[in-house]
């Protein structure tokens, strides 16, 4: 069966798991620490789903799927950017 499926379709659903993943580990780093917080695998769980997602609608030529994937990859990176920068600045 999985022969059959198409390679983006398989990368479609690679990203949507990742994205979905950030949720889980946010909720028990949240519940660990009995407060919202967003750990850096977050980030990363965001990045690399948004980057799949992408593909997948850039394959399927989806224009509302392009929009709200292609800004997020922007502002993930940033933020890990911004993570790493600020934890190199406190040691």
């Amino acid at each position: 069966m999985i022969k059959n499926w198409n390679i983006y379709l398989i990368i479609g659903f690679i990203g949507q798991a990742l994205f979905s993943m950030r949720f889980i580990i946010q909720w028990v780093a949240s519940e660990k620490a009995k407060k919202s917080i967003i750990p850096f695998s977050f980030w990363i769980f965001s990045l690399f789903g948004s980057i799949f997602l992408l593909i997948y609608a850039l394959y399927k030529k989806d224009p509302v799927f392009i929009i709200g994937q292609a800004p997020n990859v922007l502002i993930y990176s940033r933020n890990i950017y911004l993570i790493k920068k600020n934890r190199g600045a406190e040691k």
